[in-house]
């Protein structure tokens, strides 16, 4: 089995729409896109780094997957994200659509049939990891299924107070463990959840 490990910006209010630019995603006539860039910094970029130096395969909703087909194949030789557009341009990329038009980035699939299904597939599959970054409508049917076994936060000290969010409520209850965590001069909390099983309850001895 291979694990599922979502990365993804978050605000204080748990909403990630938009995060990189203000034409990201202007749904809901939000207007606060690119709420992370003030924040980016050398701790940002090497975590980045750390997370794709293990191998994976990307497992991407169809609004991402076209922000990353518009930019990666066409980082310039001589760029500072050269290495990670080798990475992106190189690695398999399953695609959750449900549009009929073709996926012409280099080594891109659809899935097919019912989401949560298609990924209980890939992960029973040999291979690497599957890393998914953004694609906040995926990600919340897969927390629904209960299928997301790795969260990677980043935390960032903004309230947008409008605006998509990762957390439905629909989302399977479950435990988490917080197996890292570090904080950016920005303020920025990098995290590491790993899913730990149901969630406990008790009472407070003497309570009502």
């Amino acid at each position: 089995m291979r694990k599922l490990i979502v990365s993804t910006f978050i605000s204080l209010d748990g909403v990630t729409q938009s995060p990189g630019g203000p034409k990201e995603d202007t749904g809901g006539t939000f207007h606060l896109g690119g709420w992370i860039v003030p924040y980016a910094d050398p701790a940002i970029r090497q975590n980045l780094q750390d997370l794709l130096s293990q191998p994976f395969e990307l497992l991407l909703g169809r609004c991402t997957y076209d922000i990353f087909a518009a930019y990666w194949p066409h980082v310039p030789a001589d760029s500072n994200s050269r290495a990670i557009a080798d990475l992106f341009n190189s690695v398999p990329k399953h695609v959750a659509t449900h549009r009929s038009d073709a996926l012409d980035w280099q080594n891109s699939h659809a899935l097919k049939g019912d989401l949560a299904d298609a990924i209980r597939t890939l992960a029973r599959q040999d291979g690497a990891n599957l890393l998914s970054f953004g694609s906040g409508d995926m990600v919340r049917q897969l927390l629904a299924a209960g299928l997301v076994d790795e969260l990677r936060l980043l935390i960032y000290p903004v309230m947008l107070g409008h605006g998509k969010r990762l957390f439905g409520d629909d989302a399977l209850a479950s435990a988490f463990t917080l197996a890292h965590s570090a904080s950016t001069p920005g303020g920025v909390l990098i995290t590491r959840y790993l899913r730990s099983g149901a969630v406990r309850t008790g009472a407070f001895e003497g309570a009502g």
